[in-house]
C-alpha cells in the first residue's frame, strides 16, 4: 500500500491504482485549469487521489457511485454532464479500472466548459446577423460577386467537395453549370470565376467553347 496527500488529507492508495496516480496529474496538467481528476477505489467506496481539484470532492470521502450510474460491466460511462457546486456546467467522463476481470476503481475526468459556453454565446451574438425578409436592393441588385460565390457552395456542397479537391473535369462541368445559369454575364466574371477555381481566364473561355461546340 501506498499513501498519497492532496488537499491536506491523507489516504492509502492500493497498489493496483497506484499506477493511475501519475495518469491523473498528466490529465490535469494537460488540461490544466479545466480539468479536475478523480481517482476512486471500489474496494472502499472513497475517493484515493484528486488531481487540481475544484468540485469541493476531498480525499477519503464517499465515492457516491450512484451519481455515476456505475454497473459492474461498464468500461466507459458518459461523456455525460454534471453542474459544479458553484453552478459551473461539467462534462464528465469515467473509466472503470480493473486488474484481470475484477473492477478495481474509476477514474473521472471532470471538464469545466463553462468558459468554452461563454465563449461560444460571445462568437454567436459576434457573427448573427438580424434577420430581414430580403437582402437591401440597393446593395445587393447588381452584386453578381455574392451570386456567384453562393452558386459556387451550393455546387460543391451538393457534390461534397472543396474547390481544392475538385478534379479538372469537376471544375468544367461548374464552368458550364454557370454558364447556364447566367453568371457569366457580369462584367470581368470570368476574370473572377477564373480566380475562385484556380484557373486561368484561357481555360475557362477554352472550358466555355467546348460548352458551346
Amino acid at each position: 500500500m501506498s499513501r498519497t496527500r492532496k488537499a491536506d488529507a491523507t489516504v492509502t492508495l492500493a497498489p493496483e491504482l497506484a499506477s493511475y496516480a501519475p495518469v491523473c496529474d498528466a490529465i490535469a496538467l494537460l488540461f490544466q485549469p479545466y480539468a479536475e481528476v478523480v481517482l476512486h477505489d471500489l474496494s472502499t467506496e472513497t475517493v484515493v487521489y484528486l488531481s487540481n481539484p475544484f468540485s469541493k470532492r476531498e480525499l477519503g470521502e464517499p465515492s457516491l457511485l450512484h451519481e455515476i450510474d456505475f454497473k459492474p460491466s461498464d468500461i466507459i460511462i458518459g461523456p455525460y454532464e454534471k453542474v459544479n457546486w458553484d453552478g459551473r456546467r461539467i462534462k464528465s467522463v469515467s473509466a472503470v479500472l480493473r486488474l484481470a476481470e475484477k473492477a478495481v476503481g474509476i477514474l473521472c475526468i471532470n471538464m469545466d466548459v463553462s468558459h468554452f459556453h461563454a465563449v461560444m454565446q460571445t462568437l454567436t451574438a459576434l457573427v448573427a446577423v438580424p434577420q430581414s425578409p430580403e437582402k437591401p436592393a440597393s446593395l445587393f441588385k447588381e452584386d453578381w460577386h455574392e451570386r456567384i460565390n453562393e452558386y459556387i457552395q451550393s455546387w460543391i456542397r451538393a457534390r461534397g467537395v472543396t474547390i481544392a479537391e475538385m478534379s479538372r473535369a469537376q471544375k468544367q462541368q461548374l464552368v458550364t453549370d454557370l454558364a447556364g445559369d447566367g453568371a457569366f454575364g457580369g462584367r470581368n466574371a470570368a476574370a473572377y470565376i477564373s480566380r475562385l477555381l484556380g484557373l486561368g481566364r484561357a481555360t475557362v473561355y477554352n472550358y466555355l467553347k467546348k460548352d458551346q461546340s
